[in-house]
């Protein structure tokens, strides 16, 4: 069967790899298919539906999952339409709702949802539209001439996102990163439920909230009193309990375990909160101590400001660059997204 993404064109490369990345977390095997301006096509094994919804709830820089019923043009929907098997889909009641992907191509939505609504009654008897809660959504997604009809799988809900941003916790402080590209980074290390995430520039938390919705638990310290202070109350407004921050450099934290992944946004160049050293030489020191926090297949997620050189800071130390992103911020800053793992692990595969 083959899934189709709705995504978001706010970042050219973030949503594949975060999608990739949360498709391997769950141990489901796909193939990517095609690819369209805000839409990307995944092949998975017709077994793995039931795993779909578990999948949406974790993206953040995807709108819709949907399951690819016909995709045809628009001069051959209406026909198409007639040729699918809708009986065996719509048990209940059901809605049809059309997007264009691209907004200059403009035509009556309306209309058109009215009339595959109206094939769709003629073959299913007793149909029923249900405009506001329906048990099937039918979504026809329109691209230039290509027409996908699909039904929809999950809308992934982005109350969170806003209802969470920085500036609506307890402690907020400038600079904290959004809880949409937190949750992305979270993600792109491939953490399950019950993995530990460390943060060791941790902030206000908006990292470990992100990890502890997924399941995971949490590890977070900070030079900062005030920082650690304020992630605590962060997490406890969050409703998590089971959580272990506390005041430390992050070129000396020492933990009983290693830990599934790490995902920080460290300081970029602040003195007071790198504690008067310089970023670079933070940033380098902490990552040599990394080596023995992490477990041999856990990756690090690291945000850098442009100006600094990642491949610089790890040239002394276990780990290498296996993916970047990059995020203009404004004009005088754009953010590098860096996804790290052990050199030793990539030697092993490939003995």
């Amino acid at each position: 069967m083959e899934i189709v993404f709705i995504i978001s064109q706010e970042h050219q490369t973030l949503p594949r790899a975060e999608i990739e990345a949360v498709l391997r977390a769950e141990e489901i095997p796909f193939n990517f298919k095609k690819q369209y301006e805000g839409i990307l096509i995944v092949e998975v094994a017709n077994e793995h539906e039931k795993y779909m919804e578990r999948v949406g709830k974790r993206l953040s820089y995807t709108h819709e999952l949907c399951k690819l019923l016909i995709e045809t043009d628009k001069t051959s929907l209406n026909t198409d339409v007639g040729k699918v098997d809708w009986n065996g889909i719509i048990t209940n009641d059901y809605v049809v709702r059309a997007r264009r992907m691209d907004k200059t191509d403009k035509f009556d939505t309306s209309k058109i949802e009215i009339e595959i609504g109206g094939t769709i009654n003629s073959i299913v008897e007793g149909s029923k539209v249900n405009l506001k809660d329906p048990d099937c959504f039918i979504r026809l997604i329109y691209l230039d001439e290509i027409v996908l009809l699909t039904q929809r799988i999950v809308k992934i809900d982005k109350k969170h996102f806003n209802n969470f941003k920085p500036h609506k916790r307890p402690f907020f402080y400038p600079g904290s990163m959004s809880p949409k590209l937190a949750r992305c980074m979270v993600n792109l290390t491939e953490i399950k439920e019950d993995d530990t995430v460390l943060d060791p520039f941790c902030g206000t938390g908006g990292i470990l909230i992100e990890a502890g919705i997924l399941g995971a638990k949490l590890i977070g310290s900070d030079l900062d009193y005030k920082m650690v202070q304020g992630t605590k109350s962060n997490l406890e407004y969050c409703g998590f309990k089971n959580y272990k921050i506390f005041r430390e450099d992050a070129k000396k934290i020492h933990l009983e375990t290693r830990v599934n992944a790490i995902v920080t946004d460290p300081p970029y160049g602040i003195s007071a909160s790198t504690g008067g050293e310089d970023s670079t030489n933070l940033y380098s020191a902490a990552l040599k101590n990394m080596d023995g926090l992490l477990k041999e297949k856990g990756k690090i997620c690291m945000a850098t400001p442009h100006y600094m050189d990642i491949k610089g800071l790890i040239k002394d130390t276990n780990f290498e660059i296996i993916e970047q992103h990059h995020i203009r911020m404004h004009k005088s800053l754009t953010r590098v997204i860096s996804l790290l793992t052990k050199k030793n692990l990539s030697q092993k595969n490939l003995i």
